[in-house]
């Protein structure tokens, strides 16, 4: 069986975060793995610290429903002169984009960078921005989601 390509492992990663499927995270995860929170300035060392923080949530464990994983495998050429270059893609880094919804119903939008290191998550580095009203004074420039 051939190991699973990084685009597999942050789908699997993706899937498992959706599903609350805290085992299923940690096998997928580096043992040097730490999750980063720089609007709160904290670092997460480790599977069983995000455990404790996860399962000891005020109102029960957020629900969060994934939008969107940006990425794509590296991709190698080789130049005229026998060089070998990276031609596209990012390979070890991949962004993930989020709606998660906390027990007080206020809804987030989340984008997680997530780093690998031997086919496993090695680093996130999370961002939490609550929805907010659009000013007036823009709504001739822009277009309004639904």
């Amino acid at each position: 069986m051939s190991a699973a390509s990084n685009e597999q492992v942050v789908h699997r990663y993706s899937e498992a975060s959706v599903r609350g499927d805290l085992s299923a995270m940690e096998r997928l995860r580096h043992a040097d793995w730490t999750s980063e929170w720089p609007q709160s300035g904290e670092t997460v060392r480790g599977s069983e610290a995000f455990r404790h923080i996860t399962e000891g949530y005020p109102g029960g464990m957020p629900r969060s429903e994934l939008m969107r994983i940006v990425g794509s495998e590296d991709r190698w050429a080789v130049s005229p002169s026998m060089s070998v270059v990276r031609v596209a893609g990012s390979g070890d880094f991949w962004w993930t984009e989020w709606l998660v919804r906390y027990p007080d119903e206020r809804d987030y939008l989340c984008v997680s960078l997530v780093e690998l290191r031997d086919g496993l998550v090695l680093r996130e580095t999370v961002y939490w921005a609550e929805r907010f009203e659009a000013p007036a004074w823009r709504a001739a420039f822009v277009t309004r989601a639904p």
